[in-house]
This record gives structure tokens, sequence and C-alpha cells, in this order.
């Protein structure tokens, strides 16, 4: 009887050392780009699904701002390939400035095309863009976008029924301010719409496209301490007036999306502007749902411990799973692949993000 009870107390112990994390079936990958770079802070990734797999930038150098801050780039081919610089802001006078906040986007049966920005501070910056034919092991020249566009600011452009490409798109003189541009044909020519707010409600910047149908919605960052949306009924040419979600904001970037289900997902830092601060907390990083853009569900947690975690980038691929990018601490990107497909949400009560939600593995 004894050993009987010994030998049912191992195997109990072993089921329970055995037992699967909640979410561990949703989680597929979990990784670093790289572990070790040439540079010693990095900041705002993002990431193109190419036809030889999946891509990031993100600018990296000394410290944001400064001018060696430049565009670092690699491709996951079974790992991931050490950062290469594949844009900077060295100009023909010799002087030189720091680039921000890059944009890959794969045109289907296309070319993998990088937006950037190149400028002493994001009040005067400028739009650059250039094209790899290859998936990103090798580019084109850079140009400077024309009619004063600055292209996507932070977030993928989405294609319209007609095949042009919609860039959410963004200002941050005379107040922070949202615009949209289209070009038609991959970049040489734009139309540079007006900015649906003056900022006098809300200061906007950096937002996503979301489709409902025949209909547009957009999310964005903003400094008063929420999500912001809007809606357009003409494919992005004019807008409704900004509105807050339910979704607060730190004033820190987001990134949202359409799923092949017609869900919409978004990924931010579920917390608020620290009063008297220029923004708060960017720990941490949260996943939402939504069946129509405006009711949300706490879906998970990615990061929840001390440190920022922001200025994320999420795309899903054609068998359903979604990547994501995001900057771990300043210090490195972190990769994610989830499988959302099953996964339904749990209800936010008046915005709060429901406690014992489980943090993804």
């Amino acid at each position: 009887m004894k050993d009987r009870k010994i030998l049912w107390g191992l195997a109990l112990l072993f089921v329970l050392l055995n037992v699967s994390h909640p979410l561990q079936s949703q989680s597929l990958v979990s990784e670093f780009i790289y572990e070790e770079a040439p540079f010693p802070e990095c900041h705002a990734s993002t990431l193109a699904l190419t036809p030889m797999g999946p891509a990031a930038a993100w600018f990296g150098g000394t410290e944001e701002k400064n001018k060696d801050v430049e565009i670092w780039f690699s491709r996951r081919e079974g790992q991931w390939t050490d950062p290469v610089s594949i844009a900077h802001g060295k100009q023909k006078d010799g002087s030189r400035h720091p680039c921000w906040n890059p944009v890959l986007h794969q045109i289907k049966e296309g070319p993998l095309l990088l937006f950037y920005k190149v400028g002493p501070n994001p009040r005067e910056w400028w739009g650059e863009m250039k094209s790899s034919l290859d998936g990103g092991k090798t580019w084109g020249p850079s140009h400077k976008l024309p009619h004063g566009g600055i292209g996507p600011v932070k977030n993928k452009p989405v294609t319209l029924p007609n095949g042009s490409l919609l860039c959410p798109s963004s200002t941050e003189h005379d107040g922070w301010r949202v615009h949209m541009e289209i070009t038609s044909d991959l970049g040489k020519t734009w139309e540079v719409f007006p900015a649906i707010n003056d900022a006098s409600r809300f200061n906007i910047i950096q937002p996503s496209i979301l489709f409902h149908a025949d209909t547009l919605q957009l999310l964005a960052r903003s400094k008063e301490s929420t999500v912001v949306m809007a809606w357009s009924y003409d494919w992005g040419k004019s807008w409704t007036m900004p509105e807050a979600t339910e979704l607060p904001n730190p004033n820190s970037g987001t990134d949202a999306l359409t799923l092949a289900d017609g869900r919409q997902i978004i990924i931010y830092n579920h917390t608020t502007v620290t009063p008297g601060k220029w923004g708060g907390a960017r720990s941490p990083l949260n996943l939402a749902i939504s069946a129509d853009g405006r009711n949300w569900k706490a879906l998970a947690v990615l990061e929840d411990q001390p440190g920022e975690y922001s200025y994320p980038a999420i795309l899903q691929d054609d068998k359903g799973h979604v990547h994501i990018t995001y900057t771990w601490k300043r210090q490195k990107v972190k990769y994610r692949v989830l499988d959302v497909s099953t996964m339904q949400g749990t209800e936010m009560q008046d915005g709060r993000w429901p406690t014992g939600l489980p943090v993804f593995p």
C-alpha cells in the first residue's frame, strides 16, 4: 500500500510539472531578432511578410534623435540574419540627420517597400523610401517623397479596392494631426489629403487602418490618455470627427489589424498618461479584440514586467497566424507569432483590464 501511494504521488507530480501554460498552444514563436548589435539602442520596429519569409526593420543608434541613428534590417531564414543598416541620414552637403520610424510593406507579387523619415526632429522630418526586389537582400536607392509627403508615419499602409495604397500619416507641428496619403504607383506620385483634426480636442498621431465591409476605421495614439478613432465612408478621403474609444493610451504607439475572420485586433499599452508627465508607463503590452471596432475585449498580455515594451507592429499570414514585433526595453526587438483563431477575449468593465488574465509565455 505504501509503495502504491508513492507511485501515485510520483505520477501526480509528473502531471503537475508537465501541465502546459494555458496559452502555450497559442504562442508559436517568442524570440529576439538579435542578441547583439552594433548599436546600443533601438526603437520603432516594423514588420513585413515577404515570399522569402518575415522581415523586420527598426531605427537604431546611440540614442533616439542622435545623428548616428539609422534604419536597420533583418530577415528570418530559419533564424534571423544579423542586423544590417539599409538607410541613413547623411546629406549631400556633408550634414547628417537621424532616421525615424521605418515602415515596411510587401506588395503582392511586387517589391518590398521601405518608408522612413529623416530630419532633426518629428516636426521637421521628411519622408523617404526605397524598395527591394528580393525580400530585402538588396535595396535600390533612396529618394525623397514628392509633394511634401511623409508616407505611412509608423503603421503599415493598406491596399484599397482600386489597388492604391492608403498610407496613414500624421504631423507634429501646430498640434498633433492625422492625415492620409495615397499613392497608386508604388510611391512615384502622391495625393496628400488635409488633416482630419485641428488638435483642439485630440492631439493624435500614428494611425492604423481597419476594414469594416465598405467602411474604414482608424485608431490613433493621443496625448489625451485614450486611443482615438474615426470613420471613413469614401475609402479614406474624408473622415468623421475623431472620438475617444474605451481603450486607454499613455501617449505611446499602437498598431491594429483586421483579421481574416473579420474581427479587429489592437496591440497597445493598457495604461494612461501619468498626471503632470509627457506620457505614461509602457508596460504592460496588451492585445484586445473586437467584432465591431467599438466594443473591445481583453485578449492577452504580452509583457507585464517593469521596463518599456512599446511601438508594436502586427500582421497576419496566410495560415491565420499573427506576427508581432515590438521594442523590448529599447535594447532589443522582440518577435512573436500567435494563434488567436480560437481566442474570444474577456469583457472589460469601463475599459478596465480584467484581473487574472494570464501573460503569453
